[in-house]
C-alpha cells in the first residue's frame, strides 16, 4: 500500500511487494482471521471480461484474537479506491462480514478501533448502531462496540438477507 492518505486513515506501514504476498498469504490460512475483498459490482457488471483484480476496490477483515472471549470480533473495514468512497461500499461489506460472523462463527459482539481523525468511518460504524466506548490519546484511535442484542441480530439478518454465499475457488 503506496497511499499515504490509506497509510494514515489505517494506521498501516508501507509493505514491499513481498511483505505483501506473505501478509495475504497468512490472512488466507490463518484461523483467527476472516478477509472478505469488496469489488466494484458496477464496474463488473458494466466491463464483461473484466477481471476481479481490476475491479477491487478494498477489503473488509475480521480478526477473532481474544481467547479469553471467542465471541468477539474486531473488524475493520478499507476502501481503497477513492472513486468507490461514500458511495456505501464499506457499510455493505461491514454489514456482510458481521451477518459471516453472526451466522458462521458464532460472535455476538464486535469492535471496531479507528483513528480519531477518519471521520467517515467513525460515522459509518454509528450508523450501524456501534457506540464509542473508549478513546486512546496515545494511539490517537478510537474505539467502537456492538452487542449483538436479538433486536440487532434480526435487523442485522435483515440488512444482509439478500446476500448469497457461494464457495471460495483458488484460482
Amino acid at each position: 500500500m503506496k497511499s499515504e492518505e490509506l497509510q494514515r486513515l489505517t494506521a498501516s506501514e508501507p509493505l514491499t511487494l513481498e511483505q505483501e504476498y506473505t501478509m495475504q498469504r497468512s490472512w488466507r490460512e490463518d484461523a483467527d482471521k476472516c478477509t472478505f475483498i469488496v469489488l466494484d459490482a458496477e464496474k463488473w457488471q458494466a466491463q464483461p471480461g473484466t477481471t476481479e483484480e481490476s475491479c477491487m476496490a478494498g477489503d473488509v477483515n475480521l480478526f477473532l484474537t481474544d481467547l479469553r472471549d471467542p465471541s468477539l470480533g474486531e473488524i475493520e473495514v478499507m476502501i481503497a479506491e477513492p472513486n468507490c468512497r461514500g458511495k456505501g461500499f464499506g457499510t455493505e461489506a461491514v454489514l456482510m462480514m458481521m451477518s459471516y460472523g453472526v451466522t458462521k462463527l458464532g460472535l455476538t459482539k464486535f469492535e471496531a478501533k479507528i483513528g480519531q481523525g477518519n471521520e467517515p468511518s467513525i460515522r459509518m460504524f454509528q450508523k450501524l448502531h456501534f457506540e464509542q466506548v473508549a478513546v486512546s490519546s496515545v494511539f490517537q484511535e478510537v474505539t467502537l462496540r456492538l452487542m449483538m442484542s436479538e433486536p440487532e441480530r434480526q435487523w442485522l439478518l435483515e440488512q444482509t438477507s439478500h446476500v448469497e454465499e457461494k464457495p471460495y475457488s483458488d484460482g
